[in-house]
């Protein structure tokens, strides 16, 4: 038996914005550290498109790198992705699991819906929850209202 983990944000953005920011590379690379006091490593490719894959590598120093490869199963900009991902920890522990994140337009903002499933145990789900997607959807969040302040302040 595995275990699922659900998760929603409302994030400051239109469902375009929310989903670029968060599958577009270069736009990763900018909040995977936005709110980081000093900025480790971050490397991160993507080829987005049904069969294609995003990898992602990070962490404070090249001793300590996390890995992640999502294949992409479904792509509906902006509405919906579908990756099986593959993780691995620097003490080279892996994880693979199926994550399915839905962008919906709610009050001037977008719901960002966070599914995830195939975890073996729930302290690691649990991990996952207070950790690893509060901590995305944090970033995400500060760069979508930097990226609002910055045009408002140009607009």
């Amino acid at each position: 038996m595995t275990l699922d983990m659900r998760m929603t944000r409302r994030l400051p953005g239109t469902p375009e914005e929310a989903f670029d920011a968060y599958t577009d590379a270069e736009k990763q690379k900018i909040w995977f550290s936005i709110l980081d006091e000093e900025p480790g490593i971050v490397e991160i490719e993507v080829d987005l498109r049904v069969g294609g894959r995003q990898t992602a590598v990070w962490g404070p120093s090249p001793e300590l790198l996390f890995r992640e490869t999502q294949t992409f199963l479904e792509i509906d900009r902006p509405h919906r992705l579908v990756t099986e991902s593959t993780g691995s920890s620097p003490d080279g522990a892996t994880l693979t699991t199926r994550i399915e994140i839905t962008f919906e337009e709610h009050e001037g903002g977008t719901l960002m819906t966070v599914v995830q499933s195939g975890f073996p145990a729930p302290e690691l789900r649990d991990f996952f929850v207070g950790e690893v997607w509060s901590g995305a959807f944090d970033r995400i969040e500060a760069y979508l209202t930097r990226e609002r302040d910055r045009e408002r302040s140009h607009g």
